[in-house]
């Protein structure tokens, strides 16, 4: 191969490379003894929408007990309330839902949508979120502006078109994409698109560029959103003296100021050990049920003052008689958890609560395996790598970008759009060597343990764990060297 002067040429060679390394993969693989019997059933997430983790046996016990008992599910959802208050305190409430978007599209359609009802047609309103990684989940409710961004999402997701995440959009609502200061966007990918690159992430200037949006389109404003994350790869490394994002904090300083909701998008993270909303003055956090090993639901959590509508929306705030609290008929009680799902939640909170060290410890271990293995990679390759640990998302997070501020040609880059197209090769490639892929789109690759790595309590099983790991930085070299950042 001739060295590509463009990037293009790089991706297009990989495309064309794919039989070949997914044959270097497989060899790859039979090389590290990867058990047959683990192939296929280990991978580097904590869960997929489409392959959940085993249930722990704490949950799995408290769900069989639960179902063999009469049980009020307003009763449940108190316990879970009590439980949020307990973390948060008095003026905090919560909201349990079937799906973290379902959450999302609640949120947004009750607090940032104009009325409905009245006379005549309604307003428009509009949100205002950075242009950040997975904004095709907080992102898809409105229509974008600038209108350069009218199909950034047009390649993601399973189905497309206006049964797809463009149908998401919602009446009378815009939103304003705001690009960060100190961020770089560049194309990348077989499937070519704008990443963002947030390392470099200036926080203060940053939030001086979503100010001005917010006076721009300030009679239309009705909300904030953006990522709930905390680490490099996200644009929120840089933190205050009490540990907050200091662009998140920024975010709901403003919001405050204008006098409209900030909704935290934390649907990979969890609450009590995450992060925490009180301090970066957020009005709603959305949390990932399923990170802390409970089934796939969300949970909101928000002040007081603006969960009653979210209660009211779902069915669960109050009897038409007066209750302290119902679960019954509502305009969105669709969206309502099971029954089965309500005694996980409730469950993994209470473990939160009690053992937090049952989560936070298979990370650390984790954290300890990564940092092992990576050491392998030759020192030209592992200099640019960042890796970062996140007791919020329960995850390392393994950062890449950086290995291409030196050089016209860094790591492969692959698109959220490579990973619905298959051409993601730091996915399909893992497959290849049976295990289940990491996310790994926009120079990050995120690895948890959960798949197949960890034992009936949550605990580590370090043997599958670290074959996960290794097959990972093989591939990541094979990778390396058919972009010739590695002699062949």
């Amino acid at each position: 191969m001739v060295k590509p002067k463009y990037k293009f040429q790089l991706y297009k060679h990989l495309q064309m490379s794919i039989p070949q390394i997914y044959a270097e993969a497989r060899k790859a693989a039979d090389d590290l003894g990867i058990p047959a019997h683990l192939r296929g059933r280990i991978g580097l997430s904590r869960t997929l929408a489409g392959c959940p983790s085993p249930l722990r046996n704490d949950i799995a016990e408290a769900i069989t007990k639960g179902n063999s008992q009469a049980i009020p599910l307003a009763k449940i959802v108190d316990e879970i309330r009590e439980m949020v208050k307990a973390g948060y305190g008095d003026d905090w409430d919560a909201a349990p839902v079937n799906t973290c978007e379902a959450a999302l599209w609640l949120c947004m359609d009750t607090l940032f949508t104009p009325p409905h009802l009245g006379r005549g047609d309604s307003y428009r309103a509009c949100y205002i979120l950075p242009y950040e990684k997975q904004l095709h989940h907080h992102g898809a409710y409105g229509r974008p502006f600038p209108p350069r961004y009218k199909d950034l999402f047009a390649d993601r997701g399973t189905t497309a078109g206006e049964q797809g995440l463009q149908g998401k959009r919602l009446t009378n609502l815009d939103m304003v994409i705001v690009p960060l200061a100190g961020a770089d966007y560049p194309v990348h990918g077989i499937k070519q698109h704008p990443v963002p690159f947030l390392t470099e992430v200036d926080p203060e200037e940053a939030i001086e560029q979503i100010a001005l949006a917010a006076e721009v389109h300030g009679p239309h404003l009705s909300g904030f959103a953006s990522l709930g994350y905390d680490t490099p790869g996200y644009g929120y490394n840089l933190k205050d003296e009490q540990g907050a994002a200091v662009l998140q904090k920024r975010i709901g300083e403003v919001a405050a100021e204008y006098g409209v909701p900030y909704l935290i998008n934390n649907t990979a993270g969890m609450p009590f050990i995450g992060t925490d909303p009180r301090k970066v003055q957020a009005d709603l956090i959305i949390c990932a049920m399923e990170a802390v090993g409970a089934m796939n639901t969300g949970l909101i959590i928000g002040r007081e003052s603006t969960m009653v509508t979210i209660r009211r929306a779902l069915g669960m705030h109050s009897d038409r008689w007066g209750t302290t609290a119902s679960f019954g008929k509502a305009g969105y009680d669709f969206v309502l958890p099971s029954k089965a799902a309500l005694l996980a939640q409730a469950q993994a909170l209470r473990m939160l609560h009690e053992r937090p060290e049952s989560v936070t410890g298979p990370v650390d271990q984790l954290e300890a395996i990564v940092q092992q293995e990576f050491a392998k990679l030759p020192p030209s390759l592992r200099q640019d790598i960042e890796i970062s640990k996140s007791y919020n998302r329960g995850l390392i997070e393994i950062n890449y970008e950086k290995t291409w501020k030196k050089a016209s040609c860094g790591l492969p880059v692959f698109t959220v759009e490579d990973m619905y197209a298959g051409t993601n090769i730091l996915q399909t490639g893992l497959a290849q060597m049976g295990i289940i892929p990491a996310s790994a789109c926009e120079g990050n690759i995120e690895i948890a343990p959960g798949l197949g790595t960890v034992d009936e309590q949550g605990q580590l099983l370090e043997e599958p764990m670290r074959y996960g790991v290794q097959a990972l930085v093989q591939l990541i070299e094979i990778i390396a060297r058919h972009s010739q950042l590695l002699p062949q």
